[in-house]
């Protein structure tokens, strides 16, 4: 019950952040970007008139060119609230303060309660680029809470019967699949996190492991189920497709179009406006528009596929290098309101904040790799691992931190962190998880950054994208062992 006020706490710290900003943003802030199509479309669904655009000419088609999710819970804050973007900033900010209490209980599964807590509220509740992101009408921050459910859902599964884990992995594919709703790339997370999730049970009576056929039968039920539950949840949207747009898209129609934007090197590695190749130009058909494009898109790569690559590190570095898309859009929708000074002294506190927690999930990362060296190679070590987070170009980080995270699954022990504790004298507490645990959170750290960047290497990068892996970024800083020394006995 203790634990549960702690997450209390943290969803509370979380909501008050957020709703003090929104307060300021609510008759301040308005819609740009893909928010202006965001708050247009929320309106439209909220009057009954469905996910349609209304042309200048007068004529209204069936749209599904950017994720139904986000447009939907736009459109729910303006039924209850009314159809003003405030609506949907207070929307934003309950959907982050879930999160946080989400992030608090996943960190839960992988520190000390007094850790979890410590990371929920700075690295989530408190983090600057979340909360400032918060009047937004754009859809990285509830992404973000999305990932941090799936986290504590997939974690959760790992420690619990038969009966209960089921109804886990079936929460955590209810969750993926409303995340595709709003972020599709994040499909994949369902059959990932569900192996992950079997992969790694919770064993504490040192029973042998099951024969392999057994195990990979276990496996691939388990992610099949995750991934399932998921594809149910977006399955309507895809008959709607299907039926309206003359097309079976899973989720959106904008595939084909980011891929072409990422093959133009003028772009250099960012979004820039589409330059439509000949063959698209007479194409105005949504649908058809963007199988045009990607058609288009997919030639380009094959023609030039050295440029193409030659472009990842652009497009990674455009995502993790760099930080204020909060202070950029506060900025860019009412300047004098949010001065270029404010701008540039909260992308401070964002480049700040997301330096720390590089620096933390690094150090966390690099610990398991060196835990039976000596004491003087694993403090170099650690050293060195969170100098590389604070130093190091941010994809450098990212994509080292992604491939050191997955290597945990493989250095995952039984209770070695236990006998650890024994051994030096410590006493062993219940209250912290054993090595497995916190290989789980790795490994799911691991495949979420992995992931997020593999996406922006395929498509373009922007630093909005970044707000994404808070999530994965706390839960692998959480798992440092540093923050859970016990006392001596």
């Amino acid at each position: 019950m203790k634990a549960w006020r702690h997450t209390a706490l943290v969803v509370a710290v979380a909501l008050v952040a957020r709703l003090a900003i929104v307060a300021w943003a609510f008759d301040t802030i308005r819609p740009i970007a893909d928010g202006t199509y965001y708050d247009i479309l929320g309106r439209r669904i909220s009057e009954g008139q469905g996910y349609t655009w209304l042309w200048p000419d007068g004529v209204v088609t069936y749209a599904a060119h950017y994720p139904v999710g986000y447009p939907a819970l736009v459109a729910l804050a303006y039924l209850v609230a009314g159809p003003t973007p405030g609506s949907a900033m207070v929307l934003n900010a309950l959907i982050g303060a879930i999160g946080a209490g989400f992030m608090h209980r996943a960190a839960l599964h992988v520190a000390s309660p007094r850790a979890a807590s410590i990371a929920a509220v700075l690295g989530f509740a408190l983090h600057p680029a979340l909360v400032l992101y918060t009047p937004a009408l754009m859809t990285e921050g509830v992404t973000a809470t999305f990932l941090a459910v799936a986290l504590s859902a997939a974690l959760a599964a790992r420690t619990l019967d038969r009966r209960r884990r089921f109804a886990a992995l079936i929460g955590l594919g209810v969750t993926v699949g409303a995340a595709t709703l709003v972020r599709p790339q994040l499909l994949v997370f369902a059959p990932l996190f569900g192996l992950v999730a079997a992969a790694l049970p919770l064993r504490v009576d040192g029973r042998p492991p099951a024969r392999v056929s057994a195990r990979v039968a276990k496996l691939a039920v388990t992610a099949a189920v995750a991934l399932a539950c998921a594809l149910v949840v977006v399955a309507p949207w895809t008959a709607r497709n299907c039926s309206k747009m003359g097309r079976c898209a899973l989720v959106s129609l904008n595939g084909g179009w980011n891929l072409l934007i990422g093959t133009n090197p003028k772009a250099q590695g960012t979004w820039a406006p589409v330059e439509v190749p000949p063959a698209c130009l007479e194409v105005f058909d949504e649908a058809e528009k963007d199988r045009c494009l990607g058609r288009e898109g997919a030639r380009a790569i094959l023609h030039e596929p050295g440029m193409w690559l030659s472009l990842a590190p652009k497009k990674l570095s455009a995502t993790f290098d760099h930080v204020g898309a909060g202070p950029w859009y506060l900025h860019d929708a009412n300047p004098s309101a949010f001065s270029e000074r404010a701008r540039w002294f909260g992308g401070l506190l964002e480049e700040i904040a997301q330096r720390v927690l590089f620096a933390l999930a690094m150090a966390a990362v690099a610990g398991p790799l060196v835990r039976r060296s000596s004491t003087r190679v694993r403090r170099s070590a650690l050293i060195g691992a969170a100098l590389v987070g604070l130093a190091a170009p941010g994809f450098i980080t990212v994509l080292a931190f992604s491939l050191l995270a997955l290597a945990a699954v493989v250095w995952s022990g039984s209770q070695g962190d236990r006998r650890d504790a024994v051994q030096a004298g410590g006493e062993a507490s219940a209250d912290l998880p054993d090595d497995r645990a916190r290989a789980a959170g790795l490994a799911l750290a691991g495949i979420a950054t992995l992931c997020t960047a593999l996406t922006h290497i395929a498509f373009f990068g922007a630093g909005r994208y970044a707000l994404v892996i808070i999530p994965a970024l706390v839960l692998g800083a959480a798992t440092f062992k540093a923050f859970d020394r016990q006392r001596q006995s």
